[in-house]
């Protein structure tokens, strides 16, 4: 994955976070520094986290299923870019407020960054990648889009919240097919 690749898939996976960054932003209505940085070191750290865990996970397994390896991360990365969408088009609510304690932090950067356990794993698998790299741009992205949601919130209500689990989604999908299509020798 070159950089551009790594900086969409740092995007795409920042989204869950950038959405619930919006949510605390419109349930706080005044978004001080603090809790924007509350917001983007706990969205951040996991999500950087999570793939590193992910990725050491499925080197684990990586000689084993090395002949299908770009189809294991292809449907990785779909389901959770189907996943992103079908809950983008649900209609369903979250329930965020403006609590920013450390058990509701800590919930809440697990549930965001669970996805970016799976984009770990298929990391191991698409090879030539530098982790530490991709998790640096990882955190490092979801770190500043988590902070610009909460302002975005706090300022222009909920009006991001849909369209960034839509763009997230569709990226996941798109990186996906495209380590697919590179391993068939497509592209």
């Amino acid at each position: 994955m070159n950089l551009l690749d790594l900086l969409l898939l740092g995007v795409g996976l920042s989204m869950d976070a950038f959405a619930v960054s919006v949510c605390k932003g419109l349930a706080t209505r005044r978004a001080s520094l603090n809790n924007m940085m509350t917001c983007g070191l706990w969205f951040g750290g996991f999500q950087a986290l999570m793939p590193l865990v992910g990725f050491y996970l499925g080197s684990l397994f990586a000689e084993a299923i090395e002949a299908i390896d770009h189809w294991v991360a292809f449907v990785l990365l779909a389901l959770i870019g189907l996943n992103m969408l079908r809950e983008a088009f649900s209609g369903e609510a979250e329930d965020v407020n403006a609590d920013f304690s450390f058990r509701t932090m800590l919930t809440m950067a697990i549930a965001t960054s669970i996805d970016a356990l799976a984009v770990g794993i298929s990391l191991s698998m698409s090879g030539g990648v530098n982790i530490w790299q991709a998790i640096a741009i990882i955190g490092v992205t979801t770190c500043l889009l988590s902070m610009l949601g909460v302002k975005l919130g706090s300022v222009f209500g909920d009006r991001f919240e849909k369209k960034a689990q839509i763009a997230g989604g569709v990226i996941l999908i798109l990186l996906g097919l495209k380590i697919l299509l590179e391993h068939l020798g497509v592209l």
